[in-house]
C-alpha cells in the first residue's frame, strides 16, 4: 500500500499542470529543463519535467555540436543513488500496467521463454535509443528520437492521445504514424493484464539503463547470506524475471520481504550495508 501511495505521488509531481489537459497545451516553464527519473513523456500536457529517454535521443543526436555531459550526469545520478528502484517506485507507467494485471484473467507466469525476451530491452536500447537517432542525423541532418517517435507507449498514452483528443487542428494531423503508436500501445496494454509489467520486462530501454546499476546502486533490497536458507521462496513468488534478488530484473519493490519465513531480505542503508530492515 506504501509503494502504490508513492507511485500515485511520483505520477501526480510529474504531471502537475493540469491546467495544460483543459488546455490542450504542453508546458514550457524552466523546470522542463530538468529531467524526471522515470519514463514520463515530455509532451504529456501534464507534465512539468522531461524524459530521461527523449532527452538522451536528443543530445546524441546533437553531438556533432556538445557532448551529452547532462544526461550522461543524470542517469549516472539516478542509477547509482536508485537504479531499479526507480522503476518499482517512481514510474508511472509501471504504475499503468501494475493496475491492468489487477484485470482478472489467465496469468503468463515467469519462463524460461520471458526470462529470454526480458533481454529484448537491451536491443531496444542499443538500436533505438543509441543507434537511430545518430543515424537519422547523420543521413538527414535532422535529430529524431527514435524510441519516442516508433515505440514508446508512456508518449501515446500521456501525450499523443490526450493531444489529439483535446485539439481538433491535431486530431486532423494524425496520420499512420500515430495509429501505428496507438496500435503498439494497445498490444502492450493488452499484454500487461496478462503478463505482469511486460514493457518493463521486455521493451523498456530506461530499465535497462537502471539495470546496469544493480550491483553498485546506494537504494534496493539485500539478502543477509548469513540468515537465508536459499529455500528459494523469493525469486519463485516474484513476478519478475530474477534468478536472484537484487540482479538486473528486480525492480526493487520489496515484495519478497513478505515471502521470506527467516527475513534475510532487507532494504539496503549506504550507511550500514549490513542493517536489516
Amino acid at each position: 500500500m506504501k509503494r502504490r501511495l508513492i507511485q500515485l505521488c511520483a505520477a501526480l509531481l510529474y504531471n502537475l499542470n493540469l491546467k495544460g489537459f483543459a488546455e490542450a497545451s504542453i508546458y514550457k516553464g524552466k523546470s522542463k529543463g530538468l529531467c524526471v527519473p522515470g519514463l514520463n513523456c515530455y509532451s504529456c500536457p501534464g507534465a512539468v519535467g522531461s524524459c530521461p529517454l527523449g532527452t538522451l535521443q536528443n543530445a546524441l543526436s546533437a553531438m556533432d555540436r556538445k557532448l551529452p555531459f547532462y544526461i550522461l550526469g543524470v542517469l549516472l545520478l539516478f542509477g547509482v543513488t536508485m537504479g531499479r528502484t526507480i522503476c518499482g517506485f517512481l514510474c508511472p507507467f509501471g504504475l499503468v500496467q501494475e493496475l491492468l494485471y489487477k484485470i482478472p484473467v489467465p496469468k503468463i507466469k515467469k519462463n524460461r521463454v520471458t526470462q529470454e525476451l526480458s533481454k529484448v530491452k537491451y536491443v531496444i536500447l542499443a538500436v533505438f535509443v543509441i543507434i537511430l537517432p545518430v543515424v537519422f542525423k547523420a543521413a538527414s541532418g535532422l535529430p529524431v528520437p527514435a524510441f519516442c517517435k516508433y515505440i514508446c507507449p508512456a508518449g501515446t498514452l500521456e501525450g499523443g492521445i490526450p493531444l489529439v483528443l483535446l485539439d481538433d487542428s491535431l486530431s486532423g494531423l494524425a496520420g499512420a504514424l500515430f495509429h501505428w503508436k496507438v496500435l503498439v500501445l494497445a498490444v502492450i496494454l493488452v499484454s500487461a493484464c496478462f503478463l505482469y509489467r511486460s514493457f518493463c520486462r521486455i521493451l523498456c530501454p530506461l530499465g535497462a539503463i537502471y539495470s546496469l546499476f544493480a550491483p553498485v546502486a546506494l537504494l534496493g533490497v539485500r539478502i543477509d547470506r548469513d540468515t537465508c536458507v536459499d529455500c528459494g521462496r523469493c525469486v519463485r513468488t516474484c513476478k519478475m524475471d530474477v534468478r536472484q534478488v537484487g540482479d538486473r530484473e528486480c525492480i526493487q519493490c520489496g515484495e519478497c520481504m513478505k515471502e521470506c519465513n527467516v527475513d534475510a531480505i532487507y532494504w539496503k542503508k549506504p550507511w550500514d550495508v549490513k542493517s536489516k530492515k
